[in-house]
């Protein structure tokens, strides 16, 4: 077996084990051996052998009585080594922080992969605010002013070639028709930030702007805040401080040499 345009051949058994890691960063909690196998579809013995031997290196972890599985602490060092050595969450922390101060709202920091956006930082509000998007979370790029803003640097064909078939519906208010999501992503260009209109949560509104710090840029940057809070004028108030906080970041980025 061999990737598409590449004569690098796959190891099996090294696939095998990071699709088994990501169908338990996907699925969180406690899975049978009987559960892995049929969703994996893998051979039970050969399953078994792989869960044993991760399970020994730390990257996955049993419950008490030996039969059920679950992601290790392994997995959670390598992620926050991730995290600790990425330059673009280094660049950013500044400017995080004080976008956080100035609106008093939950700031994020993202980024693109594939059609979904994973959170790299957060920043939470000075209000009480559920839910809270952890750091690692994974959602559809679509959902999210994240992945809007980072979608619309992209021209519509490109965007099409990235859109899975059949866009995931979050909330009664997520766009699922790829033709109006493009149309959206239209307006994003011309506004120069992303608006999730409760697409993702529920009662929650997010304002996201893309990084232009890599080519195809790849991270974005966002406020979320409750509907009640967004009094008049609020919008505009969040959308300015939102922008400012990435110049800030683009402007840090340019004095760093590039390993991004």
């Amino acid at each position: 077996m061999t990737e598409q345009g590449s004569t690098v051949p796959h190891v099996k058994s090294a696939v095998r084990t990071v699709e088994l890691l990501d169908f338990f960063a996907q699925y969180p909690g406690l899975h049978s051996l009987s559960d892995l196998q049929g969703k994996l579809g893998y051979p039970k013995s050969s399953l078994h052998a792989l869960l044993r031997t991760l399970v020994g290196l730390g990257w996955i972890e049993t419950d008490v009585t030996g039969t059920l599985y679950r992601i290790g602490m392994r997995a959670l060092l390598v992620g926050a080594t991730y995290i600790d050595g990425d330059p673009v969450v280094q660049i950013a922390r500044d400017a995080l922080d004080w976008l956080a101060e100035v609106t008093g709202e939950t700031v994020h920091l993202a980024r693109l992969d594939h059609f979904d956006v994973v959170y790299l930082a957060t920043r939470a509000s000075r209000h009480y605010l559920r839910p809270f998007t952890r750091v690692g979370r994974r959602l559809p790029a679509s959902t999210t002013s994240l992945g809007k803003a980072i979608l619309a640097t992209r021209d519509d064909t490109e965007v099409s070639r990235l859109l899975p078939a059949e866009l995931p519906r979050l909330t009664k208010n997520t766009i699922v028709d790829q033709g109006q999501l493009i149309a959206d992503l239209r307006r994003v260009r011309k506004r120069g930030y992303a608006v999730d209109r409760e697409e993702n949560t529920e009662g929650l509104r997010c304002f996201g702007a893309a990084l232009d710090i890599a080519y195809p840029p790849r991270d974005a940057l966002s406020v979320s805040v409750p509907v009640p809070r967004l009094t008049a004028g609020r919008d505009k108030e969040i959308a300015s401080c939102l922008l400012e906080a990435r110049d800030r970041i683009e402007v840090a980025a340019r004095g760093v040499r590039r390993t991004y």
